[in-house]
């Protein structure tokens, strides 16, 4: 009888679940999909609906087992969200406040402020986090100063996944991964910071026990939810020190993966854990795809598809010099504050030309990042998201980071990576990937995109 486990993965627009069975490979015919909304404002508000998130993740999870074959055994379960959003909730699970995620920006004074009571270096190095507006320190400090009635309601703070886990299993549990993301647990002592919550304003036992140990759910063991980064490198393969994730969708990250009990990641990268024995070193970049988007639809260009890869293959480089802060950068620089340049506009420049130059300068903040991860040996990068319908970006990027590239083979990183999980604390060895490439830079290129970072960091 073949064995299986269910993945869940919670992601900012949709959830989706499917089967794995024990060697890691997708159950044909088993991946349910559904989308919610994201509520956004001018004022940085970027915030879920708790209830639908719960509904559509119902759907989902009963929409795998009814497609599970008949001739399979379901032993357990894994599940991942995304990093650092927070909601609030009564006594009995009743969420008080929406999801606020990681992109919600309206608490940036409050991030300032811990800028100034504490040094964020320090906090760097004790958290793996920096003192900024996606981590719960300023989530709570804001919500405390703006909402202070129903602050004091909150009996417990939690991760949207930590909630959905609750209502199914009764069990109250977040993963050591997850805790990691808050900005308020020691990754090297696997502890909460005190100063941290009395700063946040919250109390310990007003947070979930800190465990991987798993829940029981239809007389099987689901695993409480890790990071949706911790996810990915663990779905894409990328669990060694030679191999590193990069992420290229809406938003962007690049992430390695490292061993040892003390959690170490240059300041401006962060440094969460995927479990007790595991880290993560990365960072991510808030504007990737989002950039292209913006570009098609304000710029309003004519050709498309198959036509706008083929006008813009033929384009020589870029002069332009682009600092894309559409929206608030993270790593590694966290310009929450500064806004979006376009230096070197003439009256020659072409749409194409803005669309190129904006496009290739996401591509300059992951090498960025990049270059700020150290490491004793080289690191092969495989690639996933939407990055991959392009190999003109595909190509663009490898020249960014001087570095060949390899095609993630696993659409679904994440949810696999859920599952990954679930089989390695099941006793599982998954097995291997095939990675597809690889996609090697353009030397000419690559000269070229050293320039335009060294004008970028001018």
């Amino acid at each position: 009888m073949k064995e299986f486990v269910l993945s869940l993965d919670i992601g900012t627009s949709s959830v989706r679940a499917a089967l794995f069975d024990h060697k890691g490979q997708r159950v044909e015919g088993t991946l349910v999909q559904k989308s919610y909304p994201l509520t956004t404002g001018g004022d940085g508000q970027a915030t879920l609906d708790p209830g639908e998130l719960l509904g559509r993740a119902h759907l989902c999870l009963r929409g795998a087992l009814r497609a599970a074959p008949s001739t399979g055994r379901w032993i357990g379960g894994g599940v991942t969200c995304y990093w650092h959003s927070l909601l609030g909730v009564d006594a009995v699970g009743e969420p008080l406040t929406p999801i606020f995620t990681w992109a919600d920006s309206r608490c940036r004074p409050d991030a300032a402020l811990l800028r100034e009571e504490f040094d964020e270096r320090t906090i760097h190095t004790e958290t793996g986090c920096m003192l900024r507006a996606s981590f719960w320190p300023a989530k709570l400090r804001w919500l405390r100063r703006t909402e202070a009635k129903l602050f004091r309601r909150v009996s417990y703070w939690m991760s949207p996944a930590e909630w959905v886990q609750w209502k199914l299993t009764g069990q109250r549990q977040c993963a050591i991964g997850m805790a990691t993301g808050t900005g308020l647990f020691n990754p090297s002592t696997l502890s909460w910071s005190a100063r941290l919550l009395e700063a946040a304003g919250i109390r310990e036992n007003q947070l979930s026990p800190v465990t991987d140990e798993a829940m029981s759910w239809k007389n099987a063991s689901l695993f409480p939810a890790i990071g949706d980064g911790a996810a990915s490198n663990l779905g894409s393969q990328c669990k060694g020190p030679d191999w590193g994730a990069i992420n290229v969708g809406t938003s962007a990250a690049l992430r390695v993966i490292r061993s040892g009990k003390n959690v170490m990641a240059p300041f401006g990268l962060f440094g969460y854990r995927v479990d007790a024995r595991r880290y993560l070193v990365g960072g991510a970049a808030s504007n990737a795809g989002n950039l292209r988007a913006w570009c098609l639809r304000e710029l309003r260009l004519k050709a498309s598809g198959e036509a706008l890869e083929a006008a813009l293959a033929s384009r020589p480089p870029s002069k332009l010099t682009v600092l894309p802060y559409w929206t608030a950068e993270r790593a590694p620089r966290w310009n929450e504050d500064s806004t979006g340049v376009i230096a070197g506009i003439t009256q020659d420049t072409t749409a194409l030309d803005l669309l190129a130059a904006i496009t290739d300068s996401s591509y300059l903040r992951l090498a960025e990042i990049a270059g700020a991860i150290p490491s004793t040996q080289p690191i092969r990068w495989l690639v996933s998201g939407g990055i991959l319908h392009s190999d003109r970006a595909l190509k663009r990027l490898a020249s960014a980071l001087d570095s060949p590239l390899y095609r993630n083979p696993e659409p679904e990183a994440s949810l696999r990576g859920a599952a990954v999980f679930a089989l390695e604390k099941l006793g599982y060895s998954p097995g291997l990937l095939r990675p597809g490439g690889p996609v090697q830079p353009d030397k000419a290129a690559v000269d070229v995109f050293k320039s335009q970072r060294a004008r970028a960091a001018a």
